[in-house]
């Protein structure tokens, strides 16, 4: 799951600096905008740190909580950054600060920074508050909601309990469609919200909230949907030949034909991740483990020290709050929290694994020394990159036993744990074509048959068929339409970006290490590359020049490939 995303936000009273204006820096060289930079970026600043972090605090309580209340204050702390950076008068100022000539790059950076963060705020402040109170209504549902079959709730952890083991089809199809029950009660408010957002972006020149949220986000529409081709070329057959070989073991295990497969035999709910088909439990060894001190005794045995992090953490399930898992940085200070629900079980080993890989690229590691506005991570497929590089550990038993714990029949673990890997890369690079195509669409033409769409996607790019007479906003029942919109990419460029760094560990910090059987378990070096590579320029570089930066050459999937033995 995403880290959440930063609010860079300004106040309405910044009165001090509209006043400074070009008569109060008159004496300014013709051309150099730099004092004026300065200005802005310093009031901006002295301002903005007290509602960033009331911000940070009210989405923490909601979240954990789901009381109204803290959703009401989560709303009313959000309307308050949206009028903030909303002023007309305070984005013309840093346009006309951005077509002079700044020295600093550091500044210039700060400045186009902060431009991308107001200009997407320029729209009638009435519609930024209806497009919260939409999305904040929407999050507040999926918190609150609940699977429920036979009359009883299940949690998000039993649900994939029951996809994951029960071998009765009935059930199988009666825990899914519940899973899916959230779709019917947030669509009309979705469908309203996707329309707001396009109102928004058109108001601001783009086509619509897709085109503008990459514009926004420095990425080219066009450009990601060339890099999403290349990599449909490259995955589909691998992808094929391993689903086929999961249908396979998957319809003997049910007593069906591989030609009755439906949506509700895989182990998740959207087919996103590898089912557990093969040989060995993965799960038997996290049974009676204490996966925080595992989390804590890795991380700090490669030179990144979690403890603060999980000492500000809410960690396990209760009622109202949210069924999934994020990281927050709260103040860019290094109060770093993350949210889960952890049951001792291989999936939440490795969704732990990816918050807390989250929690180390962040104002924990990344210097004092970089200004607060670029305090950050370069990007968020930057942050995905690295907590998923982190996860992949969970999978490996020479980890295990490096960390203490006990594993039955290593070798079969392994066999398992590659092959899952293999799988769920493949797998997971599928579900992310689904997700970008379908949002990219959505929002082209919000009015079309979306259901219908959703399930053609399902089909091409996921091989699974739509259930027959079935015409539901299953679409609707995926959180990240509403809460991370037009962001799953990102999760994609992130495996790039983790693969190209992982193999540049491998090749600077550990001696040129095999990729495939790389150990990073008590090796500081791993935590010194990453805090000098990846972490230090915090948002001083943009994506693709951090990868460079981080890896010596742009962003690309040749490393992945070979992750996956596709080439």
């Amino acid at each position: 799951m995403a880290s959440r995303r930063e609010f860079l936000a300004g106040t309405a009273n910044m009165v001090g600096l509209i006043a400074l204006g070009d008569a109060a820096l008159g004496d300014e060289p013709a051309g150099d905008a730099s004092a004026r930079a300065r200005a802005f970026v310093a009031a901006h600043e002295a301002t903005i740190r007290p509602l960033e972090k009331a911000a940070g605090l009210a989405w923490w309580d909601a979240n954990v909580s789901g009381k109204d209340e803290a959703f009401a204050a989560k709303e009313k702390a959000q309307n308050q950054l949206d009028a903030a950076l909303s002023d007309r008068a305070r984005f013309a100022e840093i346009e006309a600060i951005r077509k002079g000539q700044i020295a600093d790059p550091t500044l210039a950076r700060q400045v186009e920074v902060l431009r991308l963060a107001y200009l997407e705020k320029q729209v009638d402040p009435a519609l930024l508050r209806k497009m919260t109170a939409r999305a904040n209504a929407i999050e507040q549902a999926f918190n609150a909601h609940r699977a429920k079959v036979d009359g009883k709730e299940m949690p998000d952890s039993e649900v994939r309990k029951a996809l994951k083991e029960s071998d009765d089809t009935a059930r199988r199809r009666a825990v899914w469609e519940a899973s899916k029950a959230v779709g019917p009660i947030v669509e009309a408010d979705l469908k309203a919200l996707v329309k707001l957002r396009n109102e928004a972006a058109r108001s601001l020149g783009f086509p619509d909230f897709h085109a503008m949220q990459l514009a926004l986000n420095e990425q080219d529409q066009a450009q990601v949907l060339a890099l999403f081709d290349e990599l449909d070329a490259l995955t589909r057959k691998p992808f094929q030949a391993a689903k086929g070989e999961i249908d396979a073991r998957l319809a003997r295990r049910y007593g069906i034909r591989i030609g009755d497969m439906d949506a509700w035999h895989y182990h998740d709910p959207f087919f996103q991740e590898a089912p557990s088909v093969y040989d060995a439990d993965l799960d038997a060894p996290y049974a009676k483990a204490d996966i925080l001190k595992l989390c804590r005794d890795y991380y700090a045995g490669i030179g990144l020290p979690i403890d603060e992090v999980i000492a500000r953490s809410d960690l396990y399930e209760k009622p109202g709050k949210s069924p999934h898992a994020f990281c927050t940085d709260i103040d860019r200070e290094g109060d770093v929290r993350v949210l889960a629900n952890i049951v001792p079980n291989e999936y939440w080993m490795a969704t732990m694994l990816h918050e807390l890989g989250h929690s180390v690229y962040s104002s924990k590691n990344i210097p004092r020394s970089v200004p607060y506005v670029l305090r950050g991570e370069a990007h968020i497929l930057t942050t995905e990159g690295v907590a998923m590089m982190f996860e992949r550990s969970s999978k490996d038993a020479d980890w295990l036993a490096a960390m203490g714990v006990t594993v039955a029949d290593p070798a079969a673990f392994n066999a398992t744990g590659a092959r899952m890997t293999r799988d769920k890369l493949l797998i997971f690079s599928r579900w992310c074509q689904v997700m970008l195509r379908f949002e990219k669409a959505m929002y082209a033409n919000p009015d079309q048959d979306l259901n219908g769409l959703w399930w053609d996607l399902v089909e091409e790019y996921q091989g699974i068929r739509r259930p027959e007479g079935r015409n539901a906003p299953d679409y609707a029942s995926k959180i990240h339409v509403v809460t991370a919109p037009c962001y799953y990419h990102n999760y994609m460029m992130g495996q790039l970006f983790a693969s190209q760094v992982h193999h540049a560990i491998c090749r600077d910090a550990l001696g040129g290490a095999d990729p495939a059987t790389a150990s990073y378990v008590g090796k500081p070096g791993v935590g010194e590359f990453m805090k000098a590579r990846v972490f230090a320029p915090g948002k001083t570089l943009g994506w693709d020049a951090l990868t460079k930066h981080a890896t010596g050459e742009g962003l690309n999937p040749k490393a992945f490939a070979a992750d996956f033995r596709a080439s």
